[in-house]
């Protein structure tokens, strides 16, 4: 009758021990990936950045460059430029796909072979950024802002 009683005791220890414990590291680990933490808000994920933006952005050897950039929700763009005041300027269209950066609220248009391809969205309205990526700054910032149509 002794054994048969420690017996038991040893099961129900070693129950109570097993559902203790807490879950191991690979378990924790196959949460995260099933549970992925959320990216939090910035431009890409809270603002309605798909859509139409134009503008006309200063020019040294013409009146102003038209821009129409048209961003797509599956990461495509269609960027038309047009020259304005020179007879020999045609209008120029580029297609391609955009990146968002680390912090989501500037986009690189890919396979621009010249001129600005990085942009800084907000809401209605993007920046286009000097060729090193920054906000254009000085007296004529306020040109480099494409509106949403």
């Amino acid at each position: 009758m002794n054994i048969k009683l420690i017996t038991f005791g040893l099961l129900a220890a070693l129950t109570l021990q097993a559902s203790c414990t807490s879950p191991t590291q690979e378990s924790e680990t196959k949460v995260e990936e099933t549970n992925p933490l959320p990216l939090g808000d910035n431009t890409e994920t809270s603002v309605d950045w798909n859509g139409t933006y134009k503008g006309t952005v200063p020019c040294a050897s013409c009146e102003g460059i038209e821009v129409t950039l048209t961003l797509n929700m599956d990461r495509t763009y269609k960027i038309v430029t047009n020259y304005l005041g020179r007879n020999d300027a045609l209008e120029q269209e580029n297609t391609g796909s955009f990146t968002w950066n680390e912090s989501g609220s500037i986009i690189t248009l890919e396979e621009v072979a010249q001129g600005p391809n990085q942009y800084k969205v907000g809401e209605g309205r993007i920046w286009q950024l000097d060729m090193n990526g920054e906000v254009i700054q000085g007296d004529l910032a306020d040109h480099y802002i494409l509106t949403k149509r």
